[in-house]
C-alpha cells in the first residue's frame, strides 16, 4: 500500500509539474538587468479561479503589504528616505542630457537603491558604491527644479547637496549596514537604523535585564523598536500606531480591517484582529497571542505574513525587519509538504543528533506549497524561497510551526535560467549535469520543503538557555542546523518509500548542487578583499568546508582542475551523507546547549574566509556568462473592477509593469514616512 501511494505521489508531483510548465511556456520572466541584479516577474497561477470574496482578500491583504514600504527603508538606514526621494525627484525631472554614461550610472544607482530597500547591497550589506562622480551629482542637482527636492524652508539645495555628497561618496561613512565580524563592536559599526548612540554592551546589558531563564515562555524583547539614548538614557521607540512608523502602520492597519470583511472564516478574522491590537499597542505578549493564532490556521486556504518578523538585519538578532507576503495554497504541490509534515515525528526520532536535543513529541507541524500573489518590505524585491514561522522557541515547541515553499517563485528561477550557460561552466561532467536537469527543480524544492517544515522545527533547547545567547553567530548556526537537516534525509531511503523522490540517485542532484555552491560558485556574490558576511551564505560554505575537510583522509569530495578551471567532484555520497550527519549532530547540540565559544568556533573557521585566487578565479568565469549573481522580482498589479454601484465585480492581474515604472508608482501611492521620519 505504502509502494501505491509513494507511486501516485510522485505521478502527481510530476504531473503538477508538468502542467505548469505548459501554462507557462509563453510567460515573460524577464524584465530587467543592471549592475549584479536580474529582476524577474512571477505568475500567479490558478488567480483567476479563485471566488471573487477570495480575490478581493488578497487584493486587500496585499495593498496592506504594499503600505509598509517605507518602514523596511528606514530601518535599514536613517536617511534611505531622504536618498531614494532626492534620486528619484532627480531622475524624473533632470533636464540635461540623458543619453550620457554617467546618466545612465545614476539610474543603474537608483535602481540598486530600489532593489536593496537602501543604499547597502540586500546581500552583502555593504554600501554600493556609485558609477558616478561627486561632479556630475552636483551637475543633477544644477539641472533639476529645487522646489520639488526634500528640503525644509530653512534648507538650501547646496544644503542637501552637502549633506548627502559623503553618504554617497565616502566609502568610510556607514560602510556596512550589519556587520558580523568578530571583535568589532557590531552595533557601533553597523548602519541600520534600529539602534542609535548605543554600543553592543549596552543593548546586551539592556535586554538582559528583562530576561528571566526560567520562564517557559518568554518574549521577543526588543523585536519592534528602536533603541537610543536620549539625555543619557537609552530609550525604546516603539513600532506602532501613535509611535515610531505611525503613519505607515496606520494605512496597514485600514487594509487590514477591509480584508477581515472578506475573510475566508472567521479564524482568519481573530488572527486579523489580533494583529491589529498589535500594531496599536506594541505589545509583545499580544503579538505571540497573534502568532498562537496564525500558527493553528492550517485549514485556510489564503494565507498571510504582515509584520515584524525575520532578525538577520540586526547582528545581535534582537529587532526584526518589517515584511510580508500574501499567498494562497498550491493543492496539488501541498501533497507533498502534507507528506513530509505527517511523518514530522519519524524525522524527528531517526535524527542523527543526541536524544537530549530532540523533542518527544513533536507538535503542530504544518507544511504547504504556496503561491505567492504578493511580495512586499523584506520579501521584495529579492524573496525567500521558503518560511518556516513563527520564531519563537516556546511557540514552535507547544503550538508547532507553519512552512512553506514558494512554488511559483521557484519556477520563475528555474525558467529564467534555462540555457544560461552555467552548467556547462562550472559542473564537472554530463553525469551531474544530467542529475541536475533531470531532477534539479524537483530536489530544489524538496530541501526547501525539509530545510523550512523539519529543519527549523526540530530539536530543542536545553531548560535555562537563553535563546540570544549566540548573539552574532545564532542566524548563521540555525540556518546550518535547518540545511543540515534537510540534506541528511535528501539521501534518505524514506524519500523514495514516501514518494517524495522517484529512486536512489535523485538526491545527489541536490547534493553536488550545494558542494559546488558552497565551495565555489556562491563566492561570486563577494567582492576582492571581502569576507562572507551574510548569514545563509556563511552556513552554506560552513557546510561544505567543514566536510570536503572532514572527508579529506577518505577522498569524499574533492577539487578537480581541467582546463586551468576548479570543479567540484563527489566520488562518495553516501560517507559525504554520513558527515553531513556528524556536523547536523554537533551544531544542533551547540544550539541546545546555548554554546557560543563552540558556534563562534565553527562559523569563523569555516564560514567567513575562502581562497582568494579561487574567488578570483569564479569572478572571471562568471563574468564570461553574463550571469547575474542575484535575482529578484516585480510584483503583478490587481486591479478592482466595480459595477455602477460601486461594488466590486472582479479583481483583475496584469502582469506588464516595468521594474522602474513599479517602483515610481509605489514611491508616489505607499510614500507613508516622512524622509527624516523624526
Amino acid at each position: 500500500m505504502k509502494k501505491i501511494i509513494s507511486i501516485t505521489l510522485v505521478i502527481i508531483y510530476f504531473t503538477a509539474c508538468s502542467t505548469m510548465k505548459k501554462e507557462n511556456d509563453n510567460f515573460n520572466y524577464k524584465v530587467d538587468m543592471f549592475a549584479d541584479i536580474e529582476v524577474l516577474r512571477y505568475q500567479v497561477i490558478d488567480f483567476q479561479n479563485l471566488s471573487l470574496q477570495q480575490k478581493q482578500y488578497i487584493y486587500y491583504l496585499s495593498q496592506a503589504a504594499l503600505e509598509g514600504r517605507d518602514i523596511l527603508f528606514d530601518q535599514n538606514y536613517k536617511y534611505n528616505l531622504l536618498i531614494r526621494k532626492t534620486f528619484e525627484v532627480i531622475y524624473e525631472n533632470y533636464t540635461g542630457d540623458r543619453t550620457t554614461d554617467e546618466f545612465k550610472e545614476f539610474e543603474t544607482y537608483l535602481k540598486r537603491i530600489w532593489f536593496s530597500n537602501g543604499i547597502h547591497h540586500h546581500y552583502s550589506m555593504q554600501k554600493f558604491a556609485p558609477g558616478f562622480s561627486v561632479e556630475y551629482f552636483k551637475e543633477l542637482f544644477q539641472h533639476t527644479d529645487t522646489s520639488l527636492l526634500p528640503i525644509t524652508k530653512d534648507q538650501t539645495t547646496g544644503d542637501l547637496l552637502a549633506f548627502l555628497t559623503p553618504i554617497i561618496f565616502d566609502p568610510t561613512v556607514a560602510p556596512i549596514r550589519v556587520n558580523l565580524k568578530h571583535g568589532d563592536d557590531v552595533i557601533l559599526t553597523s548602519a541600520n537604523n534600529y539602534y542609535e548612540g548605543v554600543t553592543q554592551k549596552e543593548v546586551e546589558n539592556f535586554y538582559s535585564a528583562f530576561k528571566d531563564i526560567n520562564d517557559p515562555r518568554p518574549l521577543s524583547y526588543g523585536l519592534n523598536s528602536k533603541l537610543e539614548k536620549e539625555d543619557g538614557k537609552l530609550v525604546e521607540k516603539v513600532w506602532k500606531a501613535g509611535g515610531m512608523y505611525s503613519p505607515a502602520i496606520e494605512r496597514i492597519t485600514y487594509w487590514l480591517e477591509k480584508a477581515k470583511e472578506v475573510a475566508e472564516n472567521e479564524q482568519q478574522q481573530r488572527i486579523i484582529d489580533k494583529l491589529i491590537a498589535f500594531y496599536q499597542t506594541g505589545d509583545l505578549m499580544i503579538f505571540d497571542e497573534y502568532s498562537i493564532l496564525w500558527v493553528e490556521d492550517s485549514a485556510s486556504h489564503i494565507d498571510f505574513v504582515n509584520g515584524f518578523i525575520e532578525t538577520y538585519g540586526d547582528p545581535l538578532g534582537l529587532k526584526a525587519s518589517w515584511e510580508s507576503l500574501v499567498n494562497f495554497k498550491n493543492i496539488e504541490a501541498t501533497k507533498r509538504t502534507e507528506t513530509i509534515s505527517n511523518n514530522a515525528q519519524w524525522f524527528e526520532d531517526h535524527s542523527p543528533v543526541d536524544s537530549r536535543f530532540k523533542k518527544e513529541e513533536v507538535k503542530g507541524v504544518s507544511a504547504k506549497v504556496i503561491t505567492a500573489a504578493m511580495l512586499a518590505g523584506d520579501c521584495y524585491p529579492a524573496t525567500p524561497i521558503g518560511i518556516n514561522l513563527p520564531n519563537s522557541n516556546w511557540i514552535r515547541k507547544e503550538y508547532g510551526s507553519k512552512s512553506v515553499t514558494i512554488e511559483n517563485i521557484t519556477e520563475a528561477y528555474d525558467k529564467a535560467a534555462k540555457g544560461n550557460g552555467f552548467l556547462e561552466e562550472f559542473v564537472w561532467s554530463d553525469l551531474e549535469r544530467e542529475l541536475m536537469e533531470k531532477y534539479g527543480f524537483i530536489t530544489d524544492n524538496l530541501h526547501t520543503d525539509l530545510h523550512e517544515c523539519l529543519g527549523h522545527g526540530s530539536g530543542k533547547m536545553l531548560p535555562g538557555v537563553d535563546p540570544d545567547t549566540l548573539k552574532a553567530y545564532g542566524a548563521t548556526i540555525e540556518e546550518t542546523r535547518a540545511d543540515l537537516f534537510g540534506l541528511y534525509y535528501m539521501a534518505d531511503e524514506k524519500m523514495i518509500e514516501l514518494g517524495l523522490l522517484p529512486n536512489k540517485d535523485a538526491f545527489k542532484a541536490e547534493y553536488y548542487k550545494y558542494m559546488m555552491n558552497g565551495l565555489m560558485t556562491q563566492l561570486v556574490r563577494i567582492k576582492p578583499g571581502d569576507h562572507i558576511q551574510e548569514s545563509h551564505m556563511r552556513n552554506r560554505q560552513l557546510i561544505a568546508k567543514w566536510v570536503f575537510e572532514k572527508g579529506q583522509k577518505d577522498n569524499v569530495v574533492e577539487i578537480k582542475k581541467r582546463d586551468d578551471k576548479s570543479f567540484v567532484v563527489i566520488n562518495d555520497y553516501q560517507k559525504l551523507r554520513h558527515l553531513i550527519g556528524q556536523l547536523l549532530a554537533e551544531v544542533q547540540r551547540i544550539k541546545s546547549e546555548g554554546d557560543y565559544n563552540g558556534a563562534k568556533s565553527l562559523v569563523e573557521k569555516y564560514g567567513v574566509t575562502f581562497d582568494p585566487k579561487l574567488h578570483q578565479e569564479i569572478l572571471s568565469r562568471y563574468e564570461k556568462l553574463h550571469i547575474a549573481p542575484y535575482k529578484g522580482f516585480v510584483n503583478p498589479v490587481y486591479t478592482p473592477a466595480f459595477d455602477n454601484r460601486g461594488n466590486i465585480t472582479d479583481i483583475k492581474v496584469d502582469y506588464t509593469e516595468g521594474y522602474t515604472a513599479q517602483m515610481l508608482r509605489y514611491s508616489k501611492e505607499f510614500s507613508n514616512l516622512p524622509v527624516d521620519n523624526k
